[in-house]
């Protein structure tokens, strides 16, 4: 087992946050597993671990399927906390089987391959007319004029939410997610508690809604699903919902500016792109590996495993590291140059196993259509100031994206 103490792993260092990726081959070079005490994590930093465990059925997105929190050696949230946690335990990605294998087969009868591609001309469409309203304007905030509103609308269009609504659905999220950040402070848990009480509330009445009158959407669609009697409860309903939505945007969002960065910083690549647009779908791949927005994903350890001769014991946490497993250089040649052509690119941007991205094939279709958007109709786009990264070390993006066409 290796120590940090010496290391330049500090997700709360702006300098880290800028650039984590020397810290990451530090980490690959000191061992398989790494305990951390600042969150009382082991830090597991390699493709090959992360990639297995996530298939691991002896690590967990939950243990209170199993244990108690005394029995499992943990606190249980503060009273205080409630609404976000019973907002955020109901959600499929926090739910272990059988509960998760039944609400992810539910939620599947609803999000199918026909209903996602049936979305494509909406999605290039919407793209389209944010680029064009950027160009028209001479440019402007790349994450705020197009990487945020595409997203939202796609999902929002989706679940049935009308577009007089969809105004707190952004701020409503991002308040939620702080709460994925490592050691989140009072603050940041009462704004999460704040926006979970009103996100659910407005749920409650949209279902009710819908229930009385059915729409072509995807809530409608939960509401029906079924499957040998059984169904979605009204808080599963409202978790899916707000799972989908948070999942459905944070990571195109920003994986949508972290990939427009990281071209400006490789101008050799992006003039590639430019001149072959056909690159687009493995540039979309090479991006989210590139820049990965979701750096860290946590599992509790249901019982022993041993990696490398460590033992890490029940009740403690893994934190895989998948910003790091992505610059792997036992699986990516070169893996801290950006290449759009890179063919072999099995990137876990999605994650793996039972709780993969539900998502993926939507955020591909998103990322491909803004990006295109933005070739075809912005070809001399060029970046106005130099950006400034989020405060965050789990979701990674930039505060804003200024831009000139």
């Amino acid at each position: 087992m290796a120590a940090v103490d010496d290391l330049s792993f500090d997700p709360w260092d702006p300098a880290f946050l800028s650039d984590p990726y020397p810290a990451y081959a530090e980490l690959r070079e000191r061992g398989r597993v790494i305990r951390y005490e600042p969150t009382g994590q082991w830090l597991v930093p390699r493709h090959a671990d992360v990639s297995a465990l996530l298939r691991d059925r002896r690590l967990g997105r939950t243990y209170q399927h199993r244990f108690t929190h005394e029995d499992f050696g943990r606190t249980a949230p503060p009273a205080d906390q409630e609404p976000f946690h019973t907002l955020n335990d109901h959600g499929m990605l926090d739910l272990e089987p059988p509960d998760h294998t039944r609400i992810r087969r539910l939620v599947s009868k609803a999000f199918i391959p026909r209903t996602v591609e049936r979305l494509k001309p909406y999605v290039r469409r919407l793209a389209g007319e944010l680029v064009d309203r950027l160009v028209e304007a001479g440019g402007g905030d790349l994450l705020v004029d197009v990487a945020e509103p595409l997203p939202v609308a796609v999902i929002a269009e989706m679940l049935g939410i009308p577009e007089s609504d969809r105004g707190p659905l952004r701020p409503w999220s991002a308040d939620i997610c702080g709460m994925y950040e490592l050691n989140p402070s009072p603050q940041t848990a009462a704004r999460a508690v704040r926006a979970s009480e009103e996100f659910s509330a407005y749920l409650r009445e949209l279902i009710a809604l819908r229930r009385a009158r059915p729409g072509d959407d995807l809530i409608s669609g939960l509401i029906a699903a079924h499957d040998e009697g059984d169904r979605l409860t009204e808080q599963e309903l409202i978790s899916t919902a707000v799972l989908l939505l948070n999942a459905g945007h944070e990571a195109t969002v920003n994986a949508t500016v972290n990939g427009w960065w990281a071209l400006f910083r490789n101008p050799g690549q992006l003039d590639a792109l430019r001149a072959d647009h056909s690159l687009v779908p493995t540039a979309v791949e090479e991006l989210m590996r590139y820049d990965t927005p979701l750096q860290l994903f946590e599992r509790w350890v249901l019982d022993d495993i041993e990696i490398d001769g460590t033992t890490v014991p029940r009740g403690a946490e893994i934190a895989m590291l998948f910003g790091s497993a992505n610059h792997d250089p036992a699986v990516f040649a070169e893996p801290g140059r950006l290449d759009l052509t890179r063919a072999d690119n099995p990137h876990i941007s999605f994650s793996a196993g039972i709780h993969y991205c539900i998502g993926a094939p939507l955020a591909r279709i998103e990322l491909a259509a803004s990006m295109t958007a933005l070739l075809e109709k912005a070809p001399k786009l060029a970046l106005a100031a130099e950006p400034r990264r989020k405060p965050n070390f789990v979701i990674r993006g930039l505060e804003g994206l200024d831009v000139t066409v």
